[in-house]
């Protein structure tokens, strides 16, 4: 009797302790709980972290993060408005606002993020498909001014790619407020042209760097045309002015040359016309010369007074 008696103290000490620890639950920080009964929510759904209160055995409680989680969609190849297709990559962050509305239309993370594949990539190609391609490659910020090129220049960009994600976002949040999540941002990982349209890209590109080496190149050419008119032009300047100062020189030699044969001649007429002659005699007479000229001739005169 008295073992039975203490076996139904242990089972009912047991079962207090269970419905005790079945009556509280922790609630770690980062996350947000509802409570239901049978399935059902039961009261608002508890946010603070910390230790809370339920109805043991009949009511459950459902957990979901605060934080911001990550969704990734897959790559996809999708057309542009000029029917030209992109390869985009997409991500975006998003996080449970409404626990109550996120368990009773969602229910878990898991269809939380097909239900996001299904928005967001909806809505990205809706945007991408409204589009032309140059609005998805360039950033919202480019301007004609900032480059030339004959496609993109003409047609300019209304949007470009920063402004059509935030119109992909403001879209896909207006049709997520409904599961209980925001968003947060989305954003293009990757953007980039599928491979037929790269090609025709890496060939523009080079014709571009090749017009642009060739402007380059003719700039250069220009540049050392000039400095080279400009060495000309010194070095005729050098030797025009060099020119200039030898003529005065010589003239001013000469000019001396004929003072100084002047006052020679004016000291003795007859000594100087005899020294110009013997110097003439040795300028042209050397041992192997004749000489022919009648005896009349000024320039026999002394040679015939050799005697």
């Amino acid at each position: 009797m008295n073992k039975l008696i203490r076996v139904l103290l242990i089972v009912v000490a047991a079962g207090l302790i269970i419905t005790v620890i079945n009556s509280f639950f922790v609630l770690r920080e980062g996350w947000q709980a509802v409570i239901t009964q049978f399935g059902r929510p039961v009261g608002e759904p508890v946010t603070e972290a910390g230790l809370h209160f339920k109805t043991p055995f009949i009511q459950d409680v459902t957990r979901f993060e605060k934080r911001i989680l990550i969704w990734d969609g897959d790559p996809n190849q999708i057309p542009t408005n000029d029917k030209t297709y992109v390869y985009l990559d997409v991500t975006a962050r998003w996080r449970i606002v409404a626990p109550l509305v996120f368990l009773q239309a969602v229910n878990n993370t898991t269809r939380a993020m097909t239900i996001l594949d299904d928005i967001i990539d909806g809505t990205v190609r809706d945007l991408v498909n409204k589009n032309n391609l140059v609005e998805i490659i360039r950033s919202s910020d480019w301007s004609p001014e900032t480059m030339v090129n004959e496609e993109t220049a003409e047609e300019g960009i209304r949007y470009g790619r920063d402004r059509i994600a935030a119109m992909i976002y403001t879209n896909a949040s207006a049709a997520t407020a409904q599961y209980g999540i925001e968003l947060v941002d989305i954003m293009f990982k990757r953007v980039n042209y599928i491979e037929t349209v790269q090609l025709k890209v890496y060939d523009r590109m080079i014709s571009e760097r090749k017009r642009i080496a060739a402007e380059k190149r003719s700039q250069g050419e220009g540049l050392k045309a000039e400095i080279m008119g400009k060495v000309q032009r010194e070095l005729k300047e050098i030797t025009s002015a060099a020119n200039r100062e030898g003529q005065e020189i010589k003239g001013r030699a000469d000019a001396e040359a004929a003072a100084i044969y002047a006052g020679a001649y004016n000291q003795d007429p007859e000594f100087y016309a005899f020294s110009r002659s013997l110097e003439s005699y040795r300028q042209t007479m050397g041992d192997n010369s004749r000489l022919i000229i009648s005896s009349d001739s000024p320039f026999y005169r002394y040679l015939k007074n050799i005697d």
